[in-house]
């Protein structure tokens, strides 16, 4: 989906500073953090929003937050908020299912 700026980065057609990634799954620093660590955790599959998940996908969306897990580790967080937004409404601006993982002094959203 070239549209989708998400799946150019995954493509490598845009640049990212990579963190994570595995078959299915990565993640990267976001260009506009909200906290001191703030990774975004992407489906490589392209999946508009959490509301457009099927039950096929419920093993994605674990390994979504296994990654998010993982990252979190990696990076030595004690403590951190997850957060997937959904719609327009719920703050979702990229169309591109994506997980928030903060760090640090987490403002409140």
């Amino acid at each position: 989906m070239d549209a989708c700026v998400f799946c150019r980065i995954v493509e490598g057609k845009e640049p990212a500073q990579v963190v994570y990634q595995d078959e299915e799954v990565f993640a990267f620093k976001d260009i506009h953090p909200r906290a001191p660590v703030h990774i975004l955790i992407i489906p490589k599959r392209h999946i508009a929003s959490a509301k457009d998940l099927s039950q096929e996908d419920a093993t994605l969306m674990g390994r979504l937050l296994l990654a998010a897990n993982r990252v979190a580790e990696q990076l030595g967080l004690q403590g951190y908020r997850e957060l997937i937004q959904v719609g327009r409404e719920g703050g979702q601006t990229v169309f591109h299912l994506h997980l928030h993982l903060l760090g640090g002094p987490v403002p409140v959203w």
